[in-house]
Formats: C-alpha cells, structure tokens, sequence
C-alpha cells in the first residue's frame, strides 16, 4: 500500500483506495506494523461544528437574562425590549437558507468565522446603546444576522458532507448543542447580570464569539475529498459539487422549487410553531414569567438551563429514533405532548422551587428541539441535496414564528399583567402542529431508507 495516500487521522476507505483495481494485493508487507483503529477527519469537523453551535446558543440566550435589567435602567417596556429579539430571531431564521448557499460557494470556514465576528462587533456595542433603536440594531440586526449564519443549515451541510453514517444522531447531538449552550451560559451570565450588571454579560459574549473563532480557522475543513477521504461511512465518492451561480440566486431558485410541494407547506408551518413554543415564547419569557411569580431571576436562569440539559438527552435519543423509525410520527409525537406541558404550565408556577415545575423542565426539555432531527430527515428525503436550503427555509419559518410570539407575548404581557394567554394559545399552536405533521402521510422511501449502517 502506498502510505503516502492514507490520510494522517483514519485508515477508512479513501477516494484513492476506492478507486483501486480488484486486482490490488491484500496483504501487507511483513515489515508493515500493526495499525490500531484511528479517528475519522468526519468526527474532528463535528466537534468544530459543536464547539460553534455552543457558543452561537450562549450569545442567543442573552437578551432573555437582560429584559428586567433593561426595563430598569432605560425604563423600556416589555415589548419594546421584546421587539429587539423578534428581529434577532426573524434574521436568525432569514439568514439561514442564504447562508447554507454562501458556504457552498464561499466555504464553511469563510462564513463561519465572519459570522462570528459579526456577533462579537453587535455585542460589543451594545454596552454604548442609550436608545430603544441601537438595541435593535446591535441585538437584532448584528447579532441576529451572525447567529442566524449559524443556525441549523450549518448543521445540516457539516453533516450532509461529511456523514452518510449516522446522520440523524450525529445531527441530534448538532442540535443538541444549543441546549447545551444555554446550560453553560445561562447560569453564568444570569450571575454576571445580577452581580456586575449586564454590561458585564454583553462583554463575555463578544470575546467568547471572537475566541470561538479560533478552532474554526485552525480545524474547519470543507469537505472529506479536500484530505483525500470519503464520507464517514461511504463505499463510493459521492458525486462533485456542481457550481450553480450566486449563492442568492440559487437560495431563492431552491425555494421557488420547494413552495412547488406540499410537504415544503406542511414542514415550514409546523416547523414555524415549533419555533413559536419554544425560541419565540419559552426561551424569551420564561425566565421573566417566573419572576412575576416571585422567583429569583437566577433561580428562572438555572431552570432554563435545566431544560438544556434534558434537551441535549431527549434530541441526541430524537436523532437515535430518527434513523430507526418514521420521522413524521415521531413528530406528532413530540408536538402532541409538548402542547400538554404548555397548558398546564401556568399552573405549575411558584414562588420557590417546588417539584410541578421540576417536572415541566424535566418534560419539556426532552421536547425542546427534538423536533429537528426528524424535520432535517423529512427534508432529506424530499428534497435530496437542496435539503440543506430548503432546511434553511424551513428554519426561517421556524425563526418568524419565533420572532412572531415573542412579540406578542411582551404584548400580552404588558396588556394582561401575565403570560397565561401565551401559554395557552402555545398549547393549542402545538395541536395545529400535529395535524400538519399527519398530513405530511405516509412516505414508503422513509420507510425504506432507516437501515442503521453498521459502526465503521
């Protein structure tokens, strides 16, 4: 064997070794020595990619830590406040499809590290607003634009290039990663707020965004064939990348072609009511809902991050299913119980920790983004290799759902003097949400295509 063509990290099949006759000897040299299992370059890219989407959840959750301290400093309201987030959550969900075309064409590694960039400079000024507006322009546009570069069509290209085994765990753990996010960064930055004021928050996010910046320069790769490798878990090369003009035209040719199908329909609208429970209404008002019921604004932080923690469970178990059964009925039923937990919620809600609300975070943090993994592998299946746009697509509906409700539940808010219309209106959304997801039917290729590779 010619050593010069195995790549440094993996003795798995390359694209030399694929195209080798069959003639080829198999047996080694006698001098050759023993070769112990190695990493695949596919499993060093994942965790650039988890170390990103860690810190891109971290700097998302923290206009949520802020809304009390800014409504005390600047006396703004709710929905003034809120409206800054709507925009990052719209611009997170907008960003998405086009920023899957500008890596195609620009590079993964490009876009990342000046997406990053762009969330250090919009955090970062922040600590200089005085007006209403320079929150929306720093928080929402800036912010939101680089995370939004970040967001799940990221996940969706590593994995669509890299893997074709394990794609729905390795996507699972992907989105797992924004829980963990908010795990590491809520209590920390709700303890910055309350100790050192928000400024203190918003400086942590910019060095954090541009420290994360690092690995990716150092480590990102584009794609296996770049190191002479295949896919993990590949036999054959797949096919080379077709340019395919600018990355806005193609963005919006992929979406004119999608809005052609009736699952493209289906998907956004029950993907958008995901974003609306969870990003636009949970992840936003939870923490001040449960202060206006005497909790500490730590303690409504940690419980958050609790949810993080069950979320990194119940999506890496969501993308284990995923590869194993039908993707759509494991949508209804992460829909129908998340609803459940949503309408009992206002009930469940106390002055001090007490078990009922133990168990709504417990509950709903195994549903949190359970959804995605499923939703990743519908848009697979339908969509073949446009899935990564159109999954931007989708995620945009997701994030204008999200931006929608977190609007309207800093109105409700500042209308009704509490969040229980939101929450009841979030469980019947969750209701809609499985009658789409039935309505998608059912698909004989999603059947067929969940045979599990076997560990390579």
């Amino acid at each position: 064997m010619n050593e010069r063509n195995a790549p440094a990290l993996d003795d798995s099949p390359t694209l030399h070794d694929a195209a080798a006759p069959a003639t080829a000897p198999t047996t080694a040299p006698a001098t050759a020595g023993p070769r112990g299992p190695r990493v695949h370059y596919a499993w060093v890219v994942a965790a650039v990619s988890l170390l990103v989407l860690l810190g891109s959840a971290g700097f998302r959750s923290t206009p949520g830590l802020m809304m009390d301290a800014l409504h005390n400093e600047f006396g703004w309201s709710m929905a003034t406040i809120s409206s800054a987030t709507s925009v990052n959550l719209a611009l997170y969900g907008l960003t998405a499809p086009f920023a899957a075309a500008l890596m195609d064409r620009f590079g993964v590694r490009l876009v990342v590290v000046c997406a990053l960039l762009t969330i250090s400079v919009g955090a970062g000024l922040t600590m200089l607003m005085r007006e209403p507006w320079q929150l929306v322009l720093c928080w929402g546009v800036l912010v939101g634009l680089g995370s939004g570069s970040m967001a799940g069509a990221f996940a969706t290209t590593v994995t669509g290039r890299w893997f074709r085994a394990r794609q729905g765990l390795v996507t699972g753990v992907l989105t797992a990663a924004g829980a963990a996010g908010n795990l590491v960064f809520l209590p920390v930055g709700a303890w910055l707020v309350e100790q050192h004021g928000w400024r203190s928050a918003v400086v942590v996010v910019s060095l954090a965004a541009t420290a994360v910046a690092v690995p990716v320069l150092l480590l990102m790769r584009e794609r296996p064939a770049d190191l002479g490798l295949l896919p993990y878990g590949a036999t054959e090369a797949p096919p080379a990348p077709v340019p395919s003009g600018g990355a806005l035209a193609r963005s919006l040719r992929v979406l004119r072609d999608a809005a052609r199908s009736r699952a493209f329909w289906l998907l956004a609208g029950s993907f958008a009511i995901c974003g609306a429970t969870t990003a636009g209404l949970v992840g936003t008002h939870f923490i001040p809902a449960a202060h206006d019921h005497g909790l500490p604004v730590t303690t409504a932080a940690s419980l958050l991050a609790l949810i993080g923690v069950f979320d990194v469970v119940g999506t890496i178990a969501s993308g284990w299913f995923t590869d194993r059964f039908d993707s759509r009925l494991l949508l209804v039923v992460y829909y129908a119980l998340r609803g459940l937990s949503l309408l009992l919620l206002p009930q469940l809600f106390a002055g001090s920790l007490e078990p009922p609300i133990l168990a709504f975070v417990i509950f709903y943090g195994l549903d949190w983004v359970a959804t995605v993994p499923p939703t990743v592998a519908l848009c697979r299946r339908h969509f073949g290799q446009d899935a990564p746009i159109v999954f931007g697509w989708v995620l945009a509906c997701h994030q204008i759902g999200a931006a929608v409700v977190a609007g309207l539940a800093g109105l409700a808010r500042d209308a009704f003097g509490d969040y229980d219309l939101a929450w009841y209106a979030a469980g019947a959304l969750c209701a809609v949400a499985v009658l789409l997801c039935l309505a998608l039917g059912a698909n004989r290729e999603d059947r067929a295509d969940r045979t599990v590779p076997a560990l390579s």
